[in-house]
C-alpha cells in the first residue's frame, strides 16, 4: 500500500472514530470530552494505534482508554460500515499526556532565571 494511501486510511479511521464517540454509552467516555489525538496503523493493517486524550487529569484519560477498549467492537462495526479495507487492524488505545507533558515542560521553563544582559546590548542603549 503506498505511504499516502496509508496517510489518507489514517484519516480516515480518525474521523470514524471521532464520529462513532458520542455514540458509545460509557460514562467515562460519553461525561467527559475526550478526543482522539493520533491514530498509527502499520503498513500491513495488522494493528491500528489510538492516542486518546481527555480533558482534566491522566486518571480520567485512563478509564476513557479503558472504556474504549470494552466498546472495540462496536467501534469496529463502524469503522467497517464506512470504509472497506482488506483487512480490519486491531484497535489499541493508548492514552495521549502529551499535554501534560508539555505542560511540565513549560512550567519549567517559566521557572528558569532570566538571561542577564551581555555588553553589547547595554552599549546599544
Amino acid at each position: 500500500m503506498a505511504n499516502h494511501n496509508l496517510s489518507r486510511l489514517t484519516e480516515d479511521v480518525k474521523r470514524e472514530i471521532s464520529a462513532a464517540l458520542p455514540e458509545i454509552k460509557d460514562k467515562h467516555v460519553s461525561g467527559e470530552i475526550v478526543s482522539i489525538s493520533r491514530v498509527e496503523i502499520t503498513s500491513d493493517l495488522s494493528y491500528c494505534k489510538i492516542y486518546v486524550s481527555v480533558l482534566g487529569d491522566e486518571r480520567k484519560t485512563n478509564e476513557a482508554v479503558k472504556a474504549l477498549e470494552k466498546a472495540a467492537g462496536f467501534l469496529v462495526r463502524k469503522i467497517n460500515a464506512r470504509i472497506k479495507m482488506r483487512k480490519m487492524p486491531r484497535l489499541i488505545f493508548l492514552p495521549d499526556n502529551s499535554q501534560e507533558y508539555y505542560e511540565k515542560i513549560s512550567r519549567i521553563l517559566d521557572q528558569l532565571p532570566e538571561p542577564a544582559e551581555t555588553d553589547s546590548e547595554q552599549e546599544g542603549e
